[in-house]
């Protein structure tokens, strides 16, 4: 049985984070060229199929939109509804995949990789689907509610005059990030059309590779923050399933350096990953390391973080210019230690046996 939810209160979600270097190459580059180095990133991916017998988007979507009060359910996007994540499509009664970015919007449909690219797919009713179609995404000025398949409201609306769609307030950020993302992943340079970002709001029988409305989704971005929701649908798709992350949730400003108030400023302002220290020389030892490892030459109060593997920090301490061995004794197997002073860092990696 579907229920909406009307206002979503999640419990604390489990995410991590981007590996440490994962956006390492695209530091220092501004405008075009920062989104071709964010591309080569991103691209790539591993992709799935739309309908198959074996792992398939329905089966991702229940994992990464499932509903974390009652986890048999998917979370409907422009409604908020719960539904059973084992009705699928069943002949309309059950649940559909919208495409975020509309699939006539580049005409790429249901084909591997724009069109079943799980950044930007989300679970929805197929009444809600049909009304929103490849409509573009703006303020609606002749606004109309939003009905579902179930009456109810989903808080949605659409424009009467124009081909306009309103989510509701609660994802109106997420949808922007994700036209981002397409807009970086799909350049061009792999056999799929190129998607781009328009102030242009197109009619509904157009299928030019475009989508709007640019001004209002930097709006909306900027005013519903990524939540721990999307973060952790970021980590499930990239730790699980594609292999990519989505970079505007990982690092919102990289909008406003492609398309907003930070035109020809080089990104990131303040470094990802500071300078390892210059004019001291600190050591960890042993490497491979077992019980303790030893850090020597410190001279002032230092932060050390520890990430594993898939980049989730584990530890984060601050250390004394005195202390000069730490209790690695739960841990195993291959480590990141970062140590940072002030604006410098160093980053070592060490096995742990």
């Amino acid at each position: 049985m579907n229920k909406l939810v009307l206002l979503l209160v999640f419990p604390i979600l489990s995410y991590a984070q981007a590996p440490i270097d994962y956006y390492l190459t695209a530091e220092n580059y501004a405008d075009d060229a920062l989104k071709y180095e964010l591309n080569q990133i991103i691209d790539d991916h591993i992709e799935f199929s739309y309908t198959s017998s074996s792992t398939d988007v329905w089966d991702i979507l229940k994992e990464t939109d499932k509903d974390p009060i009652n986890p048999n359910n998917v979370i409907l996007i422009y409604s908020g509804v719960s539904l059973d994540a084992a009705q699928e499509y069943n002949s309309g009664n059950g649940w559909t995949r919208e495409h975020v970015w509309a699939k006539s919007r580049g005409d790429f449909g249901t084909t591997t990789g724009p069109g079943t690219d799980v950044h930007a797919l989300r679970p929805l009713d197929n009444i809600t689907n049909t009304i929103r179609n490849n409509r573009g995404f703006d303020n609606c000025t002749a606004c109309a509610t939003v009905y579902d398949k179930w009456s109810n409201n989903t808080n949605s609306l659409k424009d009467n005059i124009d081909w306009t769609f309103e989510p509701r307030n609660e994802v109106k950020g997420d949808v922007a990030r994700m036209l981002f993302y397409m807009a970086v992943r799909y350049e061009g340079f792999d056999g799929y059309p190129d998607l781009e970002l328009s102030e242009s709001i197109m009619p509904s029988n157009d299928i030019t590779p475009v989508h709007g409305k640019l001004s209002v989704l930097l709006d909306w971005h900027r005013n519903d923050p990524v939540d721990a929701w999307e973060k952790n649908r970021n980590d499930i798709i990239y730790y699980s399933y594609q292999g990519n992350r989505n970079p505007f949730i990982d690092h919102p400003e990289v909008a406003e350096h492609l398309w907003g108030d930070k035109i020809g400023f080089v990104w990131p302002e303040t470094p990802l990953y500071l300078a390892e220290f210059s004019d001291e020389l600190v050591e960890l030892y042993p490497n491979p390391a077992s019980n303790f490892i030893n850090i020597m030459g410190l001279n002032d109060n230092t932060l050390l973080e520890v990430y594993d593997a898939v980049g989730r920090r584990i530890i984060s301490k601050e250390l004394a210019t005195y202390q000069d061995k730490i209790d690695i004794s739960r841990l195993n197997g291959v480590y990141v230690f970062r140590l940072t002073q002030g604006s410098k860092s160093i980053v070592k990696r060490i096995i742990v046996q």
